[in-house]
């Protein structure tokens, strides 16, 4: 009987710790992905207008460089907080 007590518990624990890590990684997952869906939204909206802008003025194209790049550093503060939330 208290062995069969012991091994319920051990399971229950086991299955206690795979649950927690599943949802650790589905939340790592849903913070890289939304913060990349939101990026490539930006950057799509951005990038459109930034060929524009440098189809009719030439000089302005290191400023619209720079204003592409912007967006993509919501990915890695997606990236930082799925790699805090993992380790």
């Amino acid at each position: 009987m208290a062995a069969e007590v012991v091994t319920a518990v051990i399971t229950d624990l086991e299955v206690m710790k795979a649950s927690q890590v599943g949802m650790k990684a589905l939340a790592a997952a849903i913070a890289v992905g939304s913060t990349g869906f939101a990026a490539a939204w930006a950057e799509m909206a951005i990038g459109s207008a930034a060929v524009g802008a440098t189809a009719e003025n030439k000089d302005v194209f290191g400023l619209v460089l720079l204003l592409t790049v912007i967006p993509e550093t919501i990915v890695i503060f997606g990236l930082v907080v799925a790699l805090l939330l993992i380790f």
